[in-house]
């Protein structure tokens, strides 16, 4: 049975206590004139991230009449992000700051972290790219620098722009290339999400595009051969009533969701209800195609459960838009989607620096851990395999140092509030690793041996677990400490993005069906799509694909209208 045939594979939106968009089966007809269409265009972008915006400024430029929709205001969790680009192969920010990157060097690395998510052919086309890729964003008014951070950092202060965004100087992913650092972070103050969109967003509303927003697409329409000829979308009226009450709603929802994700669940609860209760359907015709750009599913609980059920602890990283409905519209029409297992669960100890110094172990006290790896390898480690609890057992010299640096080192609050958190009121303490076994409910002669064998490697250097030579140290200067980095640590959150998607054909980003062909008519992008970051995550890969993928499936659908063959994005 296709994923359009059966039900079960669309009705995640079902319970009463889901806030996610429904979404209705598809509406067949003979023909694009046997149906009154509201309005039409040659593209149609459903979701207006990062994604979205690339997709529709790539078919606006390339003379496609373009409309963009968003359920909300647009940006999505693009526009929450840190704004980290993944980018090298010898950028001009790379070169400036004394690194010789080459896609050679890129595409190494990115080949133990990408997997199988996508072929090589276009991981390398992605990486022969990049550069390419970087100064099409500075085209678009996003600024960048080379300045670097003064040590390795999950997100670098305000006044750094360039850094070490994953595993690249870990000695298991070392290869036969030196390191370079590949996160371009976007110049600015604060989080630089913001600035991203905001510049994309210019770009797409100069280049012609018409956005709509509070606006959501709840079923695609079909001819008698299953080509998608449009959508049917369901909007509020502009400046009414409805459309304040729902922006109100979903502001609470995103600003207070750390504070109290309860809360922020009810108003988006509310604001889904304003959405069936006062929008009218809005048909609109695409001539060229549909692109899927509405982001992943975390906070669509249904599909986590049956997915992803580990990760339903974790911090739920995005907006109310990453509802998997982008998702959900091409298994509607028989799309098919694949990893929707694969999950990015961030635990970052670093920084405080000083903290890679300890020791990470799990429930029983078995070290499972390099603790220099990025935050997303130590969450998937701690989810998938120790049933998302861990414990980070340091000493009174690492304390004194992690103290010293959350203080008075110049971290975001987002760093430095929890780690005081965790080492103040939060920590278990115990003059010797036996007693503080007890106190973490572990095994004693467990957590003892890791701790012996933790410390006999750092005296001799060596690291069972490949930790480098200068991040070791004995953890033997009582009181020790264990901090619990479980995943279920609201003062200490593991935020959680889903990865997977809907499969695509690798050269368009046409949605691709069971039997592996395409569906006439239908694209997606960014994490609605199967792309560069749906194995591993490092910061800034998702970004860089949204950026990607996206201007690959507006210049395909653009090309689609205007019966040209789409190029490749250079």
């Amino acid at each position: 049975m296709s994923a359009a045939a059966d039900p079960s594979a669309v009705s995640y939106a079902a319970s009463a206590d889901s806030f996610a968009t429904p979404i209705d089966p598809p509406l067949r007809v003979e023909s694009d004139g046997a149906i009154a269409w509201d309005d039409s265009c040659d593209v149609l972008v459903a979701g207006f991230g990062a994604a979205g915006a690339s997709a529709a400024i790539e078919a606006a430029r390339a003379r496609a009449s373009v409309i963009a929709v968003d359920r909300f205001s647009g940006g999505g969790a693009s526009a929450k992000s840190g704004g980290v680009v993944y980018a090298g192969g010898g950028t001009r920010f790379q070169k400036a700051a004394g690194y010789d990157d080459s896609p050679e060097a890129m595409y190494e690395y990115l080949c133990k972290e990408v997997g199988d998510a996508v072929s090589p052919a276009t991981l390398r086309r992605f990486c022969d790219q990049s550069v390419a890729m970087l100064e099409w964003l500075e085209a678009n008014g996003v600024e960048f620098d080379s300045s670097l951070p003064p040590r390795k950092t999950s997100y670098p202060p305000d006044g750094c722009y360039l850094y070490f965004s994953g595993n690249e100087t870990v000695h298991e992913y070392a290869g036969s290339h030196p390191p370079a650092p590949r996160g371009h972070r976007v110049k600015g103050s604060g989080l630089s999400g913001a600035l991203l969109y905001r510049a994309l967003r210019k770009s797409a509303l100069d280049a012609g595009v018409r956005l709509i927003a509070q606006c959501s697409v709840r079923r695609l329409i079909v001819d008698r051969n299953d080509a998608v000829l449009g959508s049917e979308l369901w909007r509020l009226e502009p400046g009414s009533d409805a459309a304040r009450r729902h922006q109100r709603f979903n502001r609470w929802a995103e600003q207070l969701d750390y504070a109290s994700s309860a809360f922020s669940d009810r108003m988006r609860r509310r604001a889904l209800k304003v959405e069936l209760e006062r929008a009218r359907p809005y048909r609109v015709r695409a001539r060229g195609g549909v692109v899927l750009s509405t982001g992943g599913f975390i906070f669509n609980r249904e599909m986590l459960s049956r997915h992803a059920p580990r990760y339903l602890a974790n911090f739920r990283l995005g907006t109310s838009g990453c509802d998997g409905s982008g998702i959900r519209l091409g298994q509607s029409v028989g799309g098919e989607p694949a990893h929707l297992e694969r999950v990015s669960a961030w635990r970052f100890i670093n920084p405080p620096l000083a903290w890679v110094r300890g020791m990470i172990v799990d429930s029983k006290g078995s070290r499972f851990c390099n603790e220099e790896v990025y935050g997303a390898r130590l969450g998937y480690e701690m989810c998938e395999h120790h049933g998302g609890r861990a414990w980070l057992i340091i000493d009174s010299r690492i304390r004194g140092e992690a103290l010293r640096e959350a203080l008075f080192g110049g971290l975001w609050g987002f760093q430095s509030v929890p780690a005081l958190v965790l080492m103040i009121a939060g920590a278990r303490r115990a003059s010797t690793i036996e007693q503080l076994a007890a106190r973490m409910d572990a095994d004693p002669a467990v957590l003892t041996a890791a701790w012996e064998k933790y410390n006999s490697g750092a005296r001799q250097g060596a690291d069972p677990l490949g930790k480098s030579p200068d991040l070791l140290r004995p953890i033997e200067s009582p009181p020790f400490f264990a901090l619990n980095i479980s995943a279920d640590m609201r003062v200490f959150p593991c935020a959680a993005i889903t990865l997977g998607g809907l499969r695509v054909d690798e050269a368009t980003g046409a949605v691709l069906s069971a039997g592996g062909g395409t569906i006439a008519g239908l694209y997606a992008a960014g994490r609605a799509a199967i792309g560069i970051a749906s194995n591993h995550y490092v910061s800034g890969l998702a970004l860089a694909d949204c950026i990607f993928s996206g201007r690959r499936a507006g210049a395909a659908a653009a090309a689609a209208c205007s019966g040209t063959q789409s190029r490749a994005i250079a």
